[in-house]
């Protein structure tokens, strides 16, 4: 009988792309995904996913270099943010892969972001997918807050990294957290077809370098806490220095170890509960 599952994907900007790889062999497993939960870099994977248009979005990206990856961002011009982070959504929505509202999807949905005024998660599970998105990876001092009703909202990652809790009440077989911010050492027979980092940036400390550092050490932990309180049938972890937070043109690369990883991961987690 095929087992159903909730998702959890976490944030870790460009080393989000593994979730593509992910949810390619969850479903080769047979596993049906009927809800999934995610911040940052997960809720653009979730909600193209469950707008069934990961296909697209994937042919897209593995198709990216450094140039386009810097073409896609929109200098902000003010004290909220480096970027706007509006020419990404615009395009993603307008061209890409359109509007959708998150309530008619047959997948469940959830995107997490963060009021700063109340201090609080936001969950978005209704209204336009891309609103959601765009709150959802508004990472603070890189990409300016997103102002709704009484609401400044950022990045879903700063309390919530790796959003279980969304999905918790979701009565599917299985819950599966993707984390791509482990710091996990990853079996070298697994990922020796692969270079770690290429970020430039990695050793350099300069604002921008400072700053996800910084916010890569909090998830971590605060990932570490979630995973501990909630405690999912499986996690499939990706180890962090697979890809640094900026690689965005390295999508083929990261969907591959991806997929390699979790293709492990799972057939030792059905090796054990036969």
């Amino acid at each position: 009988m095929e087992k159903t599952i909730s998702l959890a994907l976490s944030a870790g900007g460009a080393r989000g792309y593994a979730h593509i790889g992910v949810i390619e062999v969850l479903e080769e497993f047979g596993l049906k995904i009927k809800s999934i939960a995610g911040s940052s870099m997960g809720a653009v994977i979730g909600g193209i996913y469950s707008a069934n248009k990961l296909d697209v979005y994937k042919e897209w990206v593995t198709g990216l270099d450094k140039i386009d990856v810097w073409k896609m961002l929109d200098l902000s011009f003010t004290k909220k943010g480096i970027f706007k982070g509006d020419r990404i959504i615009n395009f993603l929505e307008k061209a890409l892969i359109g509007h959708y509202e998150i309530e008619d999807f047959q997948v469940k949905f959830t995107a997490v972001a963060v009021d700063i005024v109340s201090h609080r998660e936001v969950w978005f599970s209704r209204g336009p997918l891309f609103d959601a998105i765009r709150a959802s990876i508004a990472i603070p001092g890189l990409f300016t807050p997103v102002y709704m009703e009484n609401k400044i909202l950022v990045d879903g990652g700063i309390l919530n990294p790796l959003p279980i809790a969304p999905v918790l009440n979701d009565h599917n077989d299985l819950i599966i957290a993707v984390d791509v911010n482990s710091s996990r050492e990853a079996d070298s027979i697994l990922l020796k077809h692969f270079q770690k980092s290429s970020d430039k940036h990695s050793e350099e400390l300069n604002m921008l370098n400072i700053l996800m550092q910084s916010i890569n050490i909090m998830q971590n932990k605060i990932s570490k806490f979630r995973l501990a309180s909630y405690s999912p049938d499986l996690v499939i972890e990706i180890p962090k220095y697979c890809c640094g937070i900026f690689d965005f043109h390295r999508a083929e690369e990261m969907i591959k170890i991806g997929r390699i990883i979790a293709k492990n991961e799972l057939e030792k987690f059905f090796n054990k509960i036969r």
